[in-house]
């Protein structure tokens, strides 16, 4: 697939998605939504890419929905419901890729660019960053899962008050609320990354992307029920994969695995 709307660069073992429409600050049109999806497929087919780092060309990460098509949607209740399902549907299955994803967010990250944020395994923002929810300060509402994914991020309390208030908060903020991992000055993001990706690119994809869906998916379970499926998910990667094997033999050797 060309893609017109987004950049894709697969450098095994980190790839990086940009959005590249800079000069809507990387508003999340049907296209670009539909070529995210699809690059995102595509990422997981690479047995040997461990991160996915997403980011945004030009002066922001996201700054939401493309208000463009959103006018012509208010008037047509058929095309807003197909964007609305096509962007949770990419935003679930970024979610649900077996490998890290990392969001890398600068300029403004607001209402769609928070879902997406959100949906995010680890964010590393510029300390001077805009974050926020904002559709309550124009009489909208989140349609890309932020009231939903929010107050299991934050807390009831302190969702409410970015969905209600449409309050923004800087990267820095962001980092204190536990809405984004790390929060540095916007001139030492890529060396923040780079400490991060260090540490993943050695790691096993099948181990990786086994925890990451024992953590995620425990969230909605009791704790018993949450332990009962990392159990039943060890026995799986166990059963399919040679991994845990070479991992144990490096460590009685005292050497690295090689996976």
């Amino acid at each position: 697939m060309d893609y017109e709307t987004i950049k894709l660069v697969i450098d095994s073992p980190v790839t990086t998605l940009t959005l590249n429409r800079p000069d809507a600050l990387n508003a999340l049109s049907p296209q670009m939504v539909e070529e995210l999806t699809h690059a995102t497929d595509e990422v997981e087919k690479r047995a040997g890419v461990k991160a996915l780092v997403i980011r945004g060309e030009g002066r922001a990460f996201c700054a939401g929905a493309d208000l463009k098509y959103m006018e012509q949607a208010f008037d047509d209740h058929s095309l807003l419901s197909s964007y609305l399902k096509a962007v949770n549907a990419f935003l679930f299955r970024l979610e649900e890729l077996p490998l890290p994803v990392i969001g890398v967010v600068h300029g403004f990250a607001l209402a769609g660019g928070l879902e997406l944020l959100l949906a995010c395994d680890m964010v590393i923002a510029a300390e001077d960053a805009h974050i926020g929810d904002q559709h309550a300060n124009y009489g909208l509402m989140p349609g890309g899962g932020s009231t939903q994914r929010l107050p299991r991020k934050l807390g009831p309390q302190k969702a409410m008050e970015l969905l209600l208030t449409g309050r923004w908060l800087s990267g820095k903020e962001a980092e204190e609320w536990g809405l984004v991992l790390r929060a540095v000055p916007a001139d030492k993001l890529e060396e923040e990354l780079e400490k991060l990706l260090s540490t993943l690119r050695d790691k096993s994809r099948p181990g990786l992307g086994w925890i990451k869906q024992a953590a995620l998916r425990g969230q909605n379970m009791s704790l018993r029920d949450g332990v009962a499926f990392e159990i039943h998910s060890f026995a799986q990667y166990v059963a399919t994969s040679s991994h845990p094997k070479e991992g144990i033999q490096a460590f009685k050797e005292r050497r690295q695995p090689r996976f």
